[in-house]
């Protein structure tokens, strides 16, 4: 049997474990301790789905069973909003250049900072929802007094109205948006990371 965990080969001696479950029961203990917890299962290069788990762990082990596993830490959580905290105050100041930007003809500069805007929301939310996982630690998280999704919900339509005028090449309504609708509301999500991270 061979595992994986995070893209790394894990030397690893079986005791009494006869199926993957066994093994999966023995690998989420010692994770536990290290403040982890797995995230994804592939077995023998199938990625398993939460229906198919049951069936899944009955599985005996054999020479040739290949078991891969994403994990994630409460470390790991902590860094990717920390990165998130430092991303979300950088973007809040851009944004506010973004009409002027637009202005003066530096469309480039101004969609650079749009994509990474993208990226990073789609990035936080992810972390946001990893974060669901050790809720003890994470679900302090609000932003503006709203738990995150609550807050993404009343975020989505300044979001959609922003890239309707993106397509529109409206560049009046990009810079309202970016500096007066999207920066204040980075800056809250980076106010709020950094009180959860105290």
């Amino acid at each position: 049997m061979k595992l994986i965990v995070n893209g790394n080969d894990i030397d690893i001696t079986l005791e009494n474990e006869r199926t993957v479950g066994e093994v999966l029961k023995a690998f989420e203990e010692e994770a536990a301790k290290n403040e982890a917890t797995t995230v994804s299962i592939s077995i023998d290069g199938k990625n398993i789905s939460a229906q198919e788990f049951d069936e899944a762990i009955m599985q005996p082990l054999k020479e040739d069973t290949l078991i891969e596993l994403s994990v994630v830490s409460k470390a790991d959580i902590r860094a990717a909003f920390s990165a998130s905290k430092e991303k979300f105050a950088e973007l809040s100041e851009s944004l506010k250049n973004v009409s002027v930007l637009l202005q003066s003809g530096k469309d480039g500069e101004a969609n650079a900072t749009i994509a990474v805007l993208a990226g990073e929301i789609d990035r936080f939310c992810h972390t946001a929802t990893l974060g669901a996982l050790f809720p003890e630690e994470f679900q302090k998280l609000l932003v503006n007094g709203m738990d995150v999704g609550s807050f993404f919900e009343e975020f989505a339509p300044v979001l959609k109205d922003f890239e309707d005028a993106l397509s529109a090449k409206d560049t009046v309504t990009i810079g309202d948006l970016a500096e007066y609708e999207i920066s204040p509301r980075l800056r809250n999500i980076a106010d709020a990371i950094e009180v959860l991270l105290k």
